[in-house]
């Protein structure tokens, strides 16, 4: 069976970035051509989304982009807190609302559209066009199937007249004819001419006007197309078309193999192109967003505001931000570090409130990933302020004995699932944990020729455990305090091949952790080579701002 799939080589040659953006250019049309197809085609209960697979995929393929992306991205990002912001066109400048025309919106989406798509083939390896199900008893599900019903039931209809019509036959051979030459590549100029001849519509309509068509004909010389076209896993769903005689339940079931071949040839498009597209995806989402920005001015308030909240923060905590002797206001602003401005924003993601607080929109294509890992990183919070507090209680005769630690752990993690849910009963689930956690401590201690825990020790485990929930509790102070230390130290390491120790009282979670920290890094990496010019811009403004007003100030004064 040939795949036309593996006739699609992306020539590589002297002149790579323009190479990079027809790889580019060719997946818009691949994945265009797919949408426009499920718009029209009256066949399938199907729609298609966007897979968002593992973090870990997510980490490989940033790994792998870390390796084509150069880093002088980040280094003039880095530089352009102190260049002159006037010839920066990454710099935002304020301006007046106006008015957007329709045109201008849509086009606006479709840039949106191929950053976010451009962005996730960068950043998860296993990303692909999905089928799913509509609900069974949603209203989209029903319209559908009523709409596609009629459709069919008219073809029908119109078949079985005397003599026959065919209006709505040659519009479904229209469609399926430019899905075809969708297939093709460049140069398959003779099955180009070939398909436009025997699927050519004036002569079609010609033989209809006189009842000379001959369906069955044509279907069968397009299963022999789709049989050529197809991948191998596509060869059973080709050869049950051969089966049906019926006019009506064919096309459709054509039309339903079509949109699965269609969605292959996405799918493979993604696969195929994604280490070109690696090596222009910083440039490419950068100049994309900056499109964007172009068209909405305003379009980086929230990122502003996010800035603002971190420069607070870290002017609270920054030693030369108390006013000094002089009174001036432009020391503490001096005194602040941009990258230590922009670590706090980012370690501040990991604490967001992603169900009431708007996100940057320089993190809107990361927002998904950043809440799965503030939510895995919650269930290890867990997890260290219980595995504190038991290691605490049984003293270095149990804590000192690996099996039993990684027993209560997986105890732990096992009764913490789910807890991300709304109707997740966090007071319930500790107090389940902590008679658990009593039996096998007692256990432990009888298996060794101890004696099991008494009451007043039982009572005192479960007192501690249940008081994880209550905000103010010292161990999750404690435990939160040293899990930030370790994002801060982290992110603040140029290498990132360099292991960063992780702090005492973690080590029950230190692998957990360590992959969370490193698909955490992985993301926020990318995102200040992206955004890096964006970020200098607005830091310059925040951070410097203050400066020069008090320094106007300075010197009109007598």
């Amino acid at each position: 069976m040939e795949c036309l799939c593996s006739q699609n080589p992306i020539q590589t040659g002297k002149d790579d970035s323009k190479n990079h953006m027809i790889c580019l250019a060719e997946m818009d049309f691949h994945v265009g051509t797919f949408c426009f197809h499920r718009e029209k085609m009256p066949f399938s209960n199907e729609k298609h989304s966007l897979n968002d697979e593992s973090l870990n995929s997510d980490a490989e393929s940033c790994e792998r982009s870390d390796s084509v992306n150069s880093s002088s991205d980040y280094e003039n990002a880095r530089q352009s807190f102190s260049s002159d912001s006037s010839s920066k066109p990454s710099s935002p400048a304020s301006s007046p609302p106006k008015m957007v025309s329709f045109d201008d919106l849509i086009e606006t989406a479709n840039g949106l559209s191929k950053l976010t798509l451009a962005h996730e083939i960068v950043m998860n390896s296993n990303f692909q066009m999905k089928s799913i199900d509509l609900p069974p008893q949603s209203l989209q599900r029903r319209v559908k199937e009523i709409v596609h019903r009629a459709f069919w039931d008219c073809l029908e209809a119109q078949l079985n007249k005397d003599p026959p019509e065919y209006d709505h036959a040659l519009l479904l051979l229209g469609e399926i004819k430019e899905i075809l030459l969708s297939f093709l590549i460049p140069g398959q100029n003779r099955l180009r001419n070939q398909i436009s001849e025997v699927l050519d519509l004036d002569l079609i309509q010609q033989q209809a006007e006189h009842n000379a068509i001959d369906i069955h004909k044509l279907a069968g010389y397009i299963i022999t197309l789709m049989g050529k076209f197809c991948a191998p896993v596509r060869d059973d769903e080709v050869k049950k078309l051969k089966s049906l005689t019926e006019i009506v339940p064919l096309f459709r079931e054509i039309f339903h193999v079509l949109d699965l071949m269609t969605m292959d040839m996405v799918n493979f498009t993604i696969q195929y192109i994604r280490p070109h597209v690696q090596q222009c995806s910083v440039d490419y989402e950068r100049s994309k967003f900056q499109d964007f920005l172009n068209k909405q001015p305003n379009a980086l308030d929230h990122t502003t505001q996010w800035l603002k909240e971190s420069i607070a923060e870290v002017s609270a905590l920054w030693p030369s931000s108390e006013p000094s002797s002089s009174g001036t206001n432009g020391s503490s602003s001096l005194s602040l570090s941009p990258s230590s401005v922009l670590n706090n924003g980012y370690l501040k993601l990991l604490q967001w409130n992603y169900n009431s607080k708007p996100v940057p929109e320089t993190l809107l294509t990361d927002q998904s990933r950043l809440q799965k890992l503030q939510q895995r990183l919650n269930q290890q919070r867990l997890v260290a302020y219980l595995m504190l507090i038991i290691c605490n209680i049984g003293g270095t005769t149990l804590s000192s004995l690996p099996d039993f630690c990684d027993k209560v752990k997986r105890v732990i993690m096992v009764l913490l699932e789910g807890m991300n849910d709304k109707n997740f009963n966090l007071e319930e689930t500790l107090k389940t944990i902590s008679v658990k956690v009593c039996s096998e401590i007692s256990q432990a201690l009888v298996e060794r020729g101890y004696p099991e825990l008494n009451n007043e020790n039982q009572g005192n485990l479960t007192g501690q455990i249940c008081s994880i929930k209550e905000e103010g509790n010292p161990v999750r102070t404690l435990i939160n305090n040293r899990i930030e230390l370790y994002m801060k130290n982290i992110l603040s390491v140029d290498n990132q091949q360099k292991s960063i120790p992780v702090p005492g009282g973690l080590e029950p979670i230190q692998a957990e952790l360590e992959e969370i920290g490193s698909q955490y890094v992985c993301i926020i990496k990318y995102n200040r080579q992206v955004y890096g010019p964006f970020y200098s811009g607005i830091l310059r403004k925040l951070l410097f701002s203050n400066l020069a007003t008090t320094s106007t100030t300075s010197s009109d004064s007598p």
